[in-house]
């Protein structure tokens, strides 16, 4: 198996906006291992080519979509500033132009201010780290045709990023941590095209706790060698909280999150 080849067929699939066939149909055994190692060396030609990683995003943290997508695991992949934008006003038009199949996801983001160890598994400990939270929305996309993917084919497919549109900022010194690590698992989330309701979930669709899929990743991470370990101004998204749904140009979506003090919800446009 030629890890390189599959990694530069996989970023040129998403250069394209276009579709492959499943990595690990046409590699028996292929399994997490080697879908990280081929994820590692996708990282590789990216940063060759002038991309800078700015934090990370964590996939399938919501257990209520594992059928529908034949997930077995969280699974994590790289943000970058070419994928990474802000919405200060939380509100911000977004082309999909270059994408293939692209989805939404009302998702909690975080900033960390200091290094995040394994083995911490107290949400108000793992908020000790954090700088801010926000609301955001991830677009993710699917490089294989139909949405139809194997689980460590999730790894090679950049776990389906595309984009992460981050909302205004809400600084985590400013709160009570244990009651900050309450709020967030109780919030609910609304998620709204066009006006209309098409879903609800809420903060504990994520792994439980969204400060628990932080968790969860700086474990994994201890693990993978290959990947430098979470750091200090990362920026970490935790997971859909709702289904992901489709999306389309001229569609207008919203979140509105209720029971977290200091996050309303965010706006996208999207154009073509």
């Amino acid at each position: 198996m030629d890890t390189v080849s599959i990694a530069r067929e996989v970023l040129a699939a998403l250069d394209d906006g276009a579709t492959i066939r499943s990595v690990v149909e046409r590699h028996p055994g292929f399994g997490w291992d080697e879908g990280y190692t081929v994820a590692a060396e996708i990282h590789k030609l990216r940063r060759a080519r002038g991309e800078r990683p700015l934090g990370r995003k964590i996939g399938f943290t919501n257990r209520n979509i594992w059928a529908e997508y034949g997930a077995t695991a969280p699974a994590w992949a790289h943000v970058y500033d070419r994928t990474l934008a802000y919405a200060p006003e939380n509100r911000a038009t977004v082309s999909l132009k270059g994408s293939a199949r692209p989805r939404l996801e009302p998702e909690i983001a975080f900033k960390l201010k200091a290094p995040l160890p394994a083995g911490v598994s107290d949400p108000a400990r793992i908020l000790d780290a954090v700088e801010w939270l926000a609301p955001s929305f991830e677009i993710v996309d699917c490089h294989f045709a139909g949405w139809k993917f194997k689980p460590a084919d999730a790894a090679v497919d950049f776990v389906m990023h595309w984009r992460l549109i981050v909302g205004a900022p809400v600084p985590a010194a400013n709160a009570r941590l244990p009651e900050l690590a309450d709020q967030l698992r109780d919030c609910r989330v609304t998620l709204s095209r066009n006006g209309a309701i098409v879903d609800r979930g809420v903060g504990a669709n994520a792994l439980g706790h969204p400060a628990l899929a932080l968790a969860h990743l700086a474990e994994v991470l201890s693990r993978q060698p290959q990947f430098e370990p979470l750091a200090a101004g990362e920026v970490i998204t935790t997971g859909t909280l709702t289904a992901a749904m489709p999306i389309a140009p001229g569609e207008t979506w919203s979140s509105r999150y209720e029971g977290l003090p200091g996050v309303t919800g965010l706006t996208l446009a999207f154009t073509a």
